[in-house]
């Protein structure tokens, strides 16, 4: 192992990343280990791996590779502490060590920092690159006497993070027993629940139409002495001790006690994506828990959207089934999160009741430049309008993304492009914005005003209420006559009419509407019907389409896109009626 360390090279200096070569001319690891031993001082050594790195070279070429290398190279020794030490170990690999004492910045701490440093993705014109490090730790003295010993623990437990999966973070453990229960840590968790230690990060979702928020995803962190860890770093040991459920309801409840808060400071646009945790989701009272918790807040079910493990969906349980039925018989909006990499078929797809699919970052992150990707990510989109389903994509880090995503008719996005996850208190700005990156949807975002006529002021203000989270601009009229003098100063691509007013009927007002603005898409929305009456407005081409009270909300809010889309499709020439 150790001659592995030992490179024989001509000189210290790597070329490409300017960093010296681990065993050649540069810092000694063994010099820092005798002088830590002398001033009772632990080292903290980290291998790091690039992870998935290869595939750039094979995708966008060696040139490409070598201006990545020196990219993250950069990135990396910013991030190390001026008496830290860093070495380029192999093609995609580095060893960094940093000296501490207690209370100092540790191996656990450098390592988030590192992490960090790559949230947002390298710039390789053409390309946006993603990055993520896999990180094993290993201590002196705690886990080697001297330099050899310390760099093959390190990378023993770099090859175990790396088991587990890609961007994590691990510490050597000598136990060969991985699996058992650790008493230790689940009282360890306890602690932290009570203490508030767990906390939510929220990033917003955006529609694909116009780039509005139209709510956010809740996002878990726990907030040690060490920082702020990621699940990934902390999900395994919590379901291994079997606390994954407890941990869930946690998450769920809290979302749900900030969207009430959003909401009550008039935001009822907002809606909430949570993840429901398997263990959770199996639990025999799940359906009333979260039933309940939506009485205490006073929230209607369709404010919630629960992502879904495909890992749950393909064990097919009844249970499970009765869950999903149950929170869609609320009005939640039930989504297979990260589709596409937990082995779900399509036909245990199309079983349960599910409304979005939830494309995950590995699928995105090379649309625009791999043919493949492409492919993949457009037949996503395609099976899941073709099943009725709206199609989520996440982690959209560039606009070369947002663009290929929107051509390819993608419903909503979140990613770092819009903004970071960032604690409920941070997110007064994007709030306010309400339509992130104006510049990049400008160009394709018509101006969409809807006009709503009804002669009882409390479906008027329900209407208001429902429309105003899908960004129109809203005139609202309660009688005939103020209906007509606001078109005579407003443009209205869309009017939604009463049919039975003290003044004039819906089908009366709409007919005298078409022919004074004939470019108008114009619908009734009636709890009475007159079949005959109805009929021959719809055959004189006086109205588009008639809905009827009581009305679903998301039902009604799709028929107004429809509306507004063949109002658009008109202005380009192509037949609406």
């Amino acid at each position: 192992m150790a001659q592995r360390y030992d490179d024989k090279v001509d000189t210290a200096v790597d070329p490409i990343t300017g960093l010296h070569r681990l065993g050649a001319n540069g810092p000694s690891l063994a010099t820092a280990i005798a002088v830590a031993g002398a001033t009772r001082r632990r080292i903290a050594l980290l291998h790091i791996d690039v992870d998935m790195f290869r595939s750039i070279n094979t995708n966008m070429g060696s040139a490409t590779g070598d201006q990545a290398l020196a990219a993250i190279a950069q990135r990396l020794r910013r991030a190390v502490p001026r008496d830290g030490w860093i070495w380029r170990l192999a093609s995609d690999e580095f060893v960094i060590g940093v000296g501490y004492r207690e209370g100092e910045l540790d191996g656990a701490g450098l390592a988030e920092r590192l992490r960090d440093a790559f949230e947002t993705p390298l710039s390789i014109p053409p390309y946006t690159l993603p990055v993520t490090l896999s990180i094993g730790i290993a201590v002196f003295p705690d886990h080697a006497p001297n330099a050899a010993t310390l760099l093959s623990k390190a990378e023993e437990a770099l090859r175990r993070v790396k088991q587990e999966g890609l961007n994590n973070v691990g510490l050597y453990s000598a136990a060969e027993d991985r699996g058992a229960p650790n008493d230790g840590f689940a009282q360890r968790f306890v602690e932290a629940l009570d203490r508030g230690e767990f906390r939510l990060y929220y990033q917003p979702q955006v529609a694909a139409h116009d780039g509005g928020v139209t709510g956010f995803a809740a996002l878990l962190r726990w907030q040690t002495d060490r920082g702020l860890l990621r699940p990934s770093q902390f999900l395994e040991p919590i379901n291994r001790v079997g606390l994954a459920a407890r941990l869930g309801a946690w998450v769920v409840e809290s979302a749900i006690a900030q969207l009430a808060q959003w909401r009550a400071e008039g935001l009822d646009y907002l809606s909430m994506s949570v993840h429901l945790s398997g263990p959770l989701l199996v639990q025999r009272d799940c359906l009333d828990r979260i039933g309940a918790l939506l009485h205490r807040y006073g929230l209607p079910g369709n404010a919630l959207e629960f992502e879904i493990p495909e890992s749950v969906l393909v064990t097919d349980s009844h249970r499970v089934h009765d869950t999903l039925t149950g929170l869609r018989a609320m009005g939640a909006t039930l989504t297979v999160q990260d589709f596409g990499l937990g082995g779900l078929s399509f036909a245990a797809l199309g079983q349960y009741p599910l409304d979005r699919i939830k494309i995950d970052r590995s699928f995105i992150r090379n649309v625009a430049s791999d043919p493949r990707s492409a492919a993949i990510v457009r037949g996503i989109i395609a099976m899941g309008h073709q099943l009725g389903m709206k199609v989520i994509a996440k982690g959209v880090e560039s606009e070369a993304e947002l663009g290929f995503l929107r051509r390819n008719h993608c419903d909503f996005f979140q990613g770092y492009l819009f903004s970071p996850s960032a604690p409920a208190d941070q997110l007064g700005e994007v709030v306010r914005k309400r339509f992130l990156l104006p510049g990049a949807f400008a160009a394709t975002r018509p101006e969409r005003t809807l006009l709503l006529l009804d002669d009882e002021e409390n479906v008027l203000r329900s209407l208001v209420r429902l429309f105003r989270r899908d960004g129109y601009q809203i005139l609202t009229a309660s009688s005939v006559r103020e209906a007509f003098d606001l078109l005579a100063s407003n443009t209205a691509q869309v009017i939604l009419s009463d049919q039975r007013m003290a003044d004039m009927s819906g089908t009366e007002f709409l007919t005298r509407v078409r022919d004074l603005y004939p470019d108008t898409i114009r619908m009734v929305l009636s709890g009475y019907t007159d079949l005959a009456t109805i009929t021959e407005a719809i055959n004189r081409g006086a109205i588009y389409r008639f809905l009827t009270k009581p009305w679903n909300d998301e039902e009604l809010r799709e028929h107004i896109l429809d509306a507004f889309r063949a109002h658009e499709r008109r202005a380009a020439g192509e037949s609406v009626y």
